[in-house]
This record gives C-alpha cells, sequence and structure tokens, in this order.
C-alpha cells in the first residue's frame, strides 16, 4: 500500500507548481493582451 501522507504531501506540491503556472500563464498573456510588450526596435534592425 501507498503511503498516504506521502501521496499528501506530492499532490500538495503538484498542486502548487500548477497554481503557480497557472497564474504565470494568466499574467503573460493579459499583459500581451494590453499591449504591454513593445517588441525592441534591436529585434528589428537585424531583419
Amino acid at each position: 500500500m501507498a503511503d498516504h501522507s506521502g501521496l499528501k504531501f506530492v499532490g500538495f506540491i503538484f498542486a502548487t507548481v500548477t497554481l503557480v503556472v497557472m497564474l504565470t500563464a494568466t499574467m503573460v498573456v493579459t499583459t500581451h493582451a494590453d499591449r504591454g510588450y513593445t517588441p525592441e526596435p534591436a529585434a528589428y534592425a537585424s531583419l
């Protein structure tokens, strides 16, 4: 049998990582949608 307290700890770690990834993705998409990211002129100078 699996150790239930160990599984709870692993589940908590996975849930925390999932929450952090979701919040980061939401912040990036929201900032990008609000045109918070502006392309740098140097990126277009090399084209």
